[in-house]
């Protein structure tokens, strides 16, 4: 007799499809939760509490797209950052900083205001981003080459940035933004919202990164295995200070959006999106573990969630429930995460 058989007796349809549903598995919950949600909406439609299937409908569509940008473009950095097998808190304050900065180039009541189309919308972009990256680097630097928690770093640098955009306008909003700024948040190309858009073109861009350059090898190889890749040549500390600067980068850049989209920037922006972020990454298949993620995962782990907070919005559940559920969700993902048993160095 030769071995193995491909139909083990006793092996159940789970086991032996393992790596199929882990793969596939993300996607095929999206669409359930989709049929979901569009079969309680029939069923309001069927009782008289709605006139139709407003889940269904094209302008709910572009608002769950509009919506979940924000918490794609986060989570775009956040993967990154949790398949080097650490974490960033930081990303909802860094939002609000980079977006309460940003916006006082983009309004009429102040002295810092742009006049011109062009530069009303470059010269914001380029503070948020610059905001982000200062974070980003501090936040790396720190925490590689101390060897500390990144936990504690970033969830210092949450503290820090927050009080920073609270004294920056002495805790009131910056309004009256010129309306080629908010154009970011709320125009539309195509048809097409322009956060959505932003969000794409950027997600492609860090398919590319991590999936068809050397950087995003080495950053698999980070997470997997940071003492052996240190022992291959890899260069730990610079590869975590650009992905956890990446990472905030990117903060910066929801951060405009988010203002832009508002109208206003607030001091209180972004609290708590960390988690909406991390829950998006987790439950696309990202293993807190390191070394294991793919950002298509994390793309529908964004739609999962937003599909989910527009399905309750829509039924008038209130929104503490939604966050317990998000909590729920991100505990069943790391349990059915099969990389948690691994050691770290």
């Amino acid at each position: 007799m030769n071995g193995t058989h491909s139909m083990t007796p006793g092996v159940s349809f789970f086991t032996r499809n393992k790596r199929r549903m882990h793969k596939y598995g993300i996607i095929i919950a999206f669409f359930v939760l989709c049929l979901i949600v569009a079969a309680i909406g029939e069923v309001q439609v069927a009782k008289g509490a709605w006139t139709s299937n407003y889940f269904l409908s094209n302008e709910n569509m572009l608002i769950v797209l509009r919506q979940v940008s924000i918490n794609g473009i986060l989570a775009i950095g956040m993967t990154f950052v949790i398949i080097t097998a650490g974490v960033d808190l930081s990303v909802g304050s860094v939002l609000a900083l980079s977006g309460i900065v940003a916006a006082r180039f983009a309004t009429s009541n102040s002295g810092l205001a742009i006049s011109d189309t062009a530069h009303a919308v470059m010269m914001p972009l380029i503070i948020a981003l610059g905001i982000g990256i200062v974070c980003g680097l501090i936040n790396g630097t720190v925490l590689a080459r101390y060897r500390l928690q990144p936990f504690i770093v970033t969830m210092g640098m949450l503290s820090a940035a927050r009080g920073l955009a609270m004294l920056t306008t002495d805790g009131n909003p910056v309004s009256q933004l010129n309306r080629d700024f908010r154009w970011l948040g709320n125009g539309y190309m195509a048809g097409i919202p322009v956060p959505v858009i932003i969000f794409m073109v950027l997600f492609g861009l860090a398919w590319l990164l991590l999936n068809k350059t050397i950087f995003g090898r080495y950053i698999y190889a980070v997470g997997g295995n940071p003492k052996s890749a240190r022992t291959s040549g890899i260069n730990v500390v610079r590869i975590k200070v650009l992905v956890y600067t990446l990472c905030a980068a990117l903060a910066g850049v929801a951060g405009l959006i988010l203002t832009a989209r508002t109208g206003s920037a607030q001091t209180s922006a972004g609290a708590g999106y960390e988690l909406d972020a991390i829950a998006a990454v987790v439950i696309g298949g990202t293993s807190m573990a390191g070394g294991v993620g793919t950002l298509p995962g994390t793309f529908f782990g964004v739609l999962i969630i937003g599909v989910m907070n527009n399905g309750l919005d829509l039924l008038g559940v209130q929104s503490y429930y939604q966050q317990i559920i998000k909590g729920a969700l991100i505990v069943v993902a790391v349990l059915l995460d099969p990389s948690r048993k691994q050691q770290r160095d």
